[in-house]
């Protein structure tokens, strides 16, 4: 059995250099991999480009990244609640790559799968499909769309073991899965480490094929990005 596991952070990031892209796992602030995020802001690596669905507040998640000018492009299906993305974004400051957010998951789940390329309606007749191969199929318009190219994908799983399989929870179920394995090096944190074997295979959502480097995570916050509660 391959072991993959990694004492802490820093030996799961080794490698991590200027100029690199990156996917991160998370829906807004849910299922963020926080000690990762946390680590590239501490190396101070810089003209990073991140893939990522979007990038956090100003002062958690990517938005740390933002606020040291680390990140060179985002590559988001949208800005968020995050005002140092929008004021860095119309300012010029960072290059941003707008994907409708069907198409972001899917160039994950094609590099996953090794697919190249794919044909998908979504952003046809639009500033997305400029520049892109369009072809016809039973009558309706599509666009080529690459799949990502990345060299580290830093993802979040609720439980993990020693061989990198992982399990998601709730919500948290989002971006993370696709980008396993959809760069040269996955790197998984997790709440929880157990030794290979105790995992229920049949509620296993990411084999650890996928996966080269998995670390016990701490210090988790979890923020809510926007707290709604019904009125007494």
């Amino acid at each position: 059995m391959i072991r993959k596991t990694v004492a802490n952070v820093t030996d799961a990031l080794v490698g991590v250099q200027d100029g690199m892209t990156f996917m991160l796992g998370g829906f807004g602030l849910c299922g963020i991999p926080e000690n990762a995020i946390s680590e590239l802001v501490k190396l101070g690596v810089n003209d990073i480009t991140c893939i990522s669905n979007n990038a956090g507040v100003d002062d958690f998640g990517l938005g740390l990244l933002l606020q040291k000018h680390q990140i060179k492009k985002m590559v988001s299906s949208y800005v968020g609640e995050n005002d140092e993305f929008e004021r860095q974004m119309l300012s010029g400051e960072l290059e941003v790559e707008l994907t409708p957010q069907g198409t972001l998951a899917e160039k994950c789940r094609a590099a996953q799968a090794g697919f190249p390329a794919f044909f998908t309606p979504a952003g046809y007749g639009t500033e997305v499909a400029q520049g892109k191969e369009v072809r016809e199929f039973n009558g309706k318009m599509y666009i080529l769309e690459e799949a990502f190219k990345a060299d580290f994908a830093f993802v979040k799983a609720w439980k993990g073991d020693a061989a990198g399989n992982l399990i998601f929870k709730g919500t948290a179920r989002n971006f993370n899965p696709c980008m396993c394995g959809a760069a040269t090096i996955t790197v998984a944190e997790v709440e929880e480490l157990v030794p290979v074997g105790e995992l229920d295979p049949n509620q296993i959502h990411i084999p650890g094929i996928f996966v080269q480097r998995i670390f016990q995570g701490k210090d988790y916050e979890k923020r809510i990005e926007q707290r709604t509660v019904r009125q007494k």
